[in-house]
């Protein structure tokens, strides 16, 4: 579905993760391992990864954030230490190479937190040979999830598949030259994007919610693996 304008779609974040399993309801039961991007992607990767069976894990990327506007970014990091710059704004706004590098090296640090709290820094998801689906909550510009899909080809998984409840049409474009296949429920064309316009109830995820996201995941899985199999009754003579 293509949009001029931003206009709710989703009540929340949980919302827009059931939506988007409907999208993707042909890996149900499959090899597939979902790779949520903190911090906004969390609850939407949780309830894509319980509709399909699926393990969860996360792929800590963050933007690198302008020196003087810390909502803009010119760049993303990954969790390996891949990053992308924009060059074309890095150059129209003339920042210098330490400008650029102090700027990495916070974010760096920063993933470094975040892995510690979130993963109690255990290895970075295995996905060699495997099927993985990418999460976040939206794509404005698409780098973080550029600098994402980078850091996991290393990884060589088998297929990456991305998946977003909604994307500005330069970022759709931008992430379908690099993964194998985008799903998403909404393409924005507006020229005045942003990801919030599209939810009903929009914050800035905090670390707690993060955690307790992981949480319902890890207790629901084990809940699911203890249930007996369904005993069938026999059929009539």
């Amino acid at each position: 579905m293509r949009s001029g304008r931003g206009r709710p779609l989703f009540n929340n974040r949980h919302d827009a993760g059931r939506q988007l399993a409907t999208k993707l309801i042909e890996y149900k039961g499959q090899q597939v391992k979902v790779l949520a991007i903190p911090n906004g992607g969390v609850p939407v990767g949780l309830e894509v990864a319980l509709a399909l069976e699926a393990e969860l894990d996360l792929a800590i990327s963050r933007k690198i954030p302008l020196p003087n506007n810390p909502e803009a970014g010119f760049g993303a990091l990954a969790d390996d230490g891949t990053f992308i710059l924009n060059d074309d704004l890095v150059a129209r706004l003339g920042l210098s190479s330490h400008q650029v590098n102090y700027q990495v090296n916070k974010v760096r640090a920063e993933i470094g937190q975040r892995n510690l709290l979130y993963r109690e820094n255990r290895p970075l998801a295995a996905v060699s040979g495997q099927t993985i689906i990418v999460i976040d909550d939206g794509l404005a510009s698409g780098f973080t999830m550029l600098a994402t899909l980078e850091s996991l080809r290393k990884r060589q998984p088998k297929k990456i598949i991305v998946a977003i409840p909604v994307a500005s049409a330069s970022a759709y474009e931008r992430v379908s030259k690099v993964a194998d296949r985008v799903v998403t429920i909404m393409t924005s064309t507006s020229q005045l994007f942003a990801v919030a316009d599209f939810y009903q109830y929009w914050h800035d995820l905090g670390e707690n919610e993060v955690i307790q996201c992981l949480k319902e995941w890890q207790l629901r899985r084990s809940d699911s693996k203890l249930e007996p199999p369904q005993k069938k009754e026999p059929l009539p003579e």
